[in-house]
Parts: structure tokens; sequence; C-alpha cells
């Protein structure tokens, strides 16, 4: 199948396989003689297992070791384990901030007086981002 057919087939974009075939994540395609790239079963199931592992937020570099892995049938399972792992904390560091920073702009929220005057604690923190409101 040509690389539209694979992209519906698989929910990743033509656009996204070509970018993973030039970082070297997927395999280029077999071509036909006029150029079409063209995929096969086992191209589908890369796509599909590459499409769940960026579903899970894992990123180009632990999926390349992902699909080694996936592809290693000897592998210890620890090495999986342990990179999920790692993504679970790299996670919960994300979390963290992001609550650190919804709670910082809740409360800028919170003191903007949200009328006709100029001042507000929001505009004053993004201009002086050292300072707190």
């Amino acid at each position: 199948m040509n690389i539209g057919q694979a992209a519906k087939a698989t929910g990743v974009s033509a656009k996204m396989i070509r970018h993973y075939e030039s970082v070297g994540l997927f395999p280029e395609a077999r071509r036909t003689e006029a150029g079409y790239r063209q995929y096969a079963d086992k191209e589908l199931g890369t796509l599909r297992f590459i499409r769940s592992a960026r579903d899970l937020g894992f990123s180009i570099e632990q999926i390349r070791a992902l699909l080694g892995l996936w592809q290693d049938q000897r592998r210890p399972s620890r090495e999986v384990k342990a990179l999920a792992q790692a993504h679970i904390d790299q996670l919960e560091a994300k979390l963290r901030d992001m609550q650190a920073m919804k709670a910082t702009l809740e409360h800028l929220v919170h003191c903007c007086h949200g009328d006709d005057r100029p001042d507000c604690p929001i505009i004053d923190r993004l201009a002086h981002p050292c300072t707190k409101a």
C-alpha cells in the first residue's frame, strides 16, 4: 500500500511517516518504479507501535529504544520496565511543574481586579518574572 493508505490504516500522518524515516526511527520504504513508497503489514505494525508509544508521550529516542526491545525476542522485560518507569518519572516531574504553573496563574487571576484599571498583576509578573505576585 502507498503512504496515504498506510497513514489511514495506522493513524500516523504521511508527513510523520516521512519524518520518522528521515530521523531513522522507521526504515525507508521500498519504492515502486515510479518512486512511490510501498508499505507491507510489517511496516504497518511498526507504525502502529510508534503511534502507540507517541500516544503515551514517549520521545523519539525512547521509542527508538522500545523498538529495539520489541524487535529483540530475547529482550529482558526489566529493560522495558526500566524505560517505562523512567518515562513515568519524567511525566510526574512535568505534572509537578504544570501544577505549579497552574497555582501561580490561579493566584494571579485571583489578584487581578479585571476591571477598567490598567494595573494588572498578571502583566506585572510577565514583565518582571523574578518578582513574586
